[in-house]
């Protein structure tokens, strides 16, 4: 071969590209990712897999809408910066509880907060101020809404579909930017009905290690072709098989007491006391990059602008921080404790 291009052996072994040339390109293909907090601690790149797991609101679902604005959201719009991503988001919606209506007050507060600037304009004196920037706002909330794509499952046959059909919806995409972010809400959605009908003895069928399987080698097909940031979240299961977080929610006649209060607390006091239980496959945990647990505090709730709010705690199992953030859930976004 050497010698079909005249060169000599050595040449084969010439530099092209130094190490530091090397990282610096790849870095640059994919950067860092920055997500609104908490999820901003750790530093995030496409291709990594982001788990959020936490009992029943707890604000996974809440963060996972806050992730989508800030990638639909572009990075700026008709000279007014909104530092969003500007690339479409595909949400797979597995626990059937997709809240479009959060979705569009968590984005038009964006764009009402970006384009805040607009308010002291020279629309003052004509009257047209107010129509010009909710025109404004409309067009960008239409031009937003576009590259979220939202798909809802109902077992996980159709989940396996779905994510089959990433890879078209990718190159489909009317925009042409592609998926940047996939979210999975939430991944465990179907555990317990694929537990049960797993197949005993030789009898064929799927088993709930075989699904997982399929899941990931779909995504990791998708990711190698479409290079995204993956984002799941998880419910936990309690390792004491007595109790779980459902039985409160259920409203069972043994937890039940006068004082809504009184029961908030002390089903935030049962849960804390059981320890979580991995459920998922191994092979799902080797997959899983990144890590990040959320609580619900059962401290006095924080108050803002005359409104009580709960407070709830994050903590990055991986990579581990070994710190805790509180926040608070808002219409637009997270405020987190000094």
């Amino acid at each position: 071969m050497a010698g079909e291009t005249g060169g000599e052996p050595r040449a084969w072994l010439a530099v092209d590209e130094t190490a530091a040339a090397f990282i610096s390109r790849s870095l640059s293909s994919r950067p860092t990712i920055i997500l609104p907090p908490p999820l901003h601690r750790a530093p995030l790149r496409p291709g990594n897999v982001v788990e959020i797991s936490g009992p029943s609101n707890s604000g996974k679902s809440h963060l996972l809408l806050m992730a989508a604005v800030q990638c639909i959201l572009p990075k700026e719009w008709e000279g007014i910066y909104f530092g969003g991503l500007g690339k479409s988001v595909m949400y797979l919606d597995l626990d059937c509880r997709f809240d479009v209506l959060r979705l569009a007050r968590i984005l038009r507060n964006r764009i009402a907060e970006g384009s805040a600037h607009l308010r002291n304009g020279d629309f003052e004196k004509d009257g047209t101020k107010d129509e010009f920037q909710c025109s404004l706002q409309n067009m960008l909330f239409s031009d937003c809404m576009q590259r979220f794509l939202y798909v809802r499952c109902y077992n996980s046959s159709e989940f396996t579909a779905a994510l089959k059909t990433l890879q078209s919806q990718s190159r489909s995409e009317v925009l042409g930017l592609g998926i940047y972010f996939v979210m999975i809400d939430s991944i465990g959605a179907f555990y317990w009905i694929d537990r049960a009908s797993q197949p005993v003895g030789e009898n064929k069928g799927k088993s709930l290690q075989s699904i997982t399987e399929t899941v990931i080698h779909e995504i990791r097909k998708f990711l190698q072709l479409q290079p995204a940031l993956v984002l799941v979240t998880k419910a936990p299961i309690y390792a004491d098989g007595t109790t779980t977080a459902n039985d409160f929610n259920r409203g069972s006649s043994k937890y039940v007491m006068e004082d809504s209060t009184v029961l908030r607390y002390s089903r935030l006091e049962e849960e804390r006391s059981l320890s979580f239980r991995e459920y998922m496959p191994s092979i799902w945990q080797s997959f899983v990059t990144h890590r990040i647990n959320l609580q619900v505090e059962a401290e006095v709730p924080s108050v803002h602008e005359n409104e009580v709010l709960s407070t709830y705690t994050s903590e990055w199992m991986q990579p581990s921080l070994k710190t805790k953030e509180k926040f608070s859930i808002v219409d637009d976004g997270v405020i987190l404790a000094q």
